[in-house]
């Protein structure tokens, strides 16, 4: 098949290039950056400068190319990040996810390709459980800042990509090489003892190692999967649990404890992924894909 990836040089573009190639596909990966596009030439990708912002561009790549699927991989997170200043941290996906995602789901009708877009699975909202399905609400309304106005944008491009037969792909929290995880940070601040376990620290997360996470993309294309897949590992970990294996994994002393009460009030989206984010399920991605996370826990993939 024919595959215009975008977001090629990405965390999750990184492995998902030569996972591709070698299935057999031939493969156009974008980039913003010029000086990246030898390595996606040596990964067996022909690597194409384009901006998926700018319309005009994105357009006659797909144009010319005429893909069988486009993939929205795409995301702009800077290295550095301030808890109590959210909004900042997701400056740079304003307008890939405006501007960007819609120019590539147009690419993809005009050309009569399949979208695939990248998502989140921890977008879910509290109180339907610990563990929730792809059929469970986004946190939608009464969110904290800066969710309550980055969801309801993400969702409503989950709906459009749904409605014209394309797929969503949820994927858990990043780690491994390439994101905040690895040398970024997360993995400076644990060192500092700057994160610490907030009130219970019951708030579940649901993790996904990046190779893990190219893998069912992988398989999702060859597939022609449709709909909404959460792309999490098998058990969601809460923050209690997680955050001492992290850091004793990295060599950090053992994180500190907070009461609740005054995270909420100055940084209320980490209180709330510390104490009442929900986890999400595998099952229909594993049934559907016949895939499963190499590392079913991020605890194994932390030690790795």
């Amino acid at each position: 098949m024919k595959i215009l990836l975008a977001g090629a040089t990405g965390a999750i573009g990184r492995p998902l290039v030569p996972r591709l190639v070698e299935a057999g596909h031939e493969v156009t990966a974008l980039t913003r950056r010029p000086d990246r596009v030898d390595a996606l030439d040596a990964a067996g990708a022909h690597g194409v400068v384009c901006d998926v912002i700018d319309r005009a561009a994105t357009l006659a790549v797909a144009d010319e190319l005429r893909p069988d699927v486009v993939m929205d991989q795409t995301t702009s997170l800077p290295q550095h990040y301030n808890a109590r200043k959210m909004w900042k941290f997701y400056e740079g996906m304003v307008d890939l996810r405006l501007r960007g995602t819609p120019n590539l789901i147009e690419a993809a009708q005009r050309t009569g390709a399949r979208i695939a877009f990248q998502s989140i699975a921890f977008m879910y909202a509290p109180g339907n459980g610990d563990i929730c399905t792809e059929d469970d609400p986004p946190y939608e309304r009464d969110a904290p800042f800066p969710w309550n106005l980055a969801l309801p944008a993400i969702v409503a491009l989950e709906r459009r990509v749904v409605d014209v037969g394309g797929l969503v792909l949820r994927y858990g929290m990043f780690y491994g090489p390439g994101t905040h995880f690895d040398t970024g940070q997360i993995a400076s601040d644990v060192k500092r003892r700057r994160m610490p376990i907030v009130g219970s620290g019951e708030g579940r997360f649901s993790f996904i190692h990046v190779d893990d996470a190219a893998a069912a993309a992988a398989l999702a294309v060859e597939r022609g999967t449709t709909g909404i897949l959460n792309v999490v590992d098998d058990r969601p970990l809460p923050m209690r649990e997680w955050l001492p294996a992290y850091a004793r994994a990295i060599g950090a002393p053992r994180p500190l404890r907070v009461p609740a009460w005054p995270v909420r009030r100055l940084a209320p989206l980490a209180a709330h992924w510390a104490t009442t984010l929900p986890g999400a399920s595998n099952a229909r991605a594993r049934r559907e894909l016949g895939w499963a996370p190499q590392r079913p826990t991020a605890i194994e993939g932390f030690e790795d």
